[in-house]
């Protein structure tokens, strides 16, 4: 099922505002179970867990930031 681009724009928006956040809380809260590895480990669990987020959401993600390619031109060619 595709979605339009303006349900895209706004679940976009909604992933960014309130599920983007609840992750880092999760994911900040499952590393402080462990014990602190070296600071390397950390920083390439940081990198995979920031790169992981957005793997599954990259359908909503893409176009959204184009103009709306379903709009009419109101301003007319330039």
């Amino acid at each position: 099922m595709d979605l339009s681009y303006k349900a895209r724009r706004r679940l976009a928006l909604l992933i960014l505002l309130v599920g983007l956040p609840l992750y880092i809380i999760v994911a900040l809260n499952v590393i402080t179970l462990f014990d602190r590895p070296s600071v390397l480990v950390e920083a390439l669990v940081y990198l995979v867990l920031g790169i992981l987020w957005a793997l599954p959401l990259k359908a909503v993600f893409k176009g959204v930031s184009q103009p709306d390619p379903d709009a009419k031109d109101q301003d007319g060619p330039r």
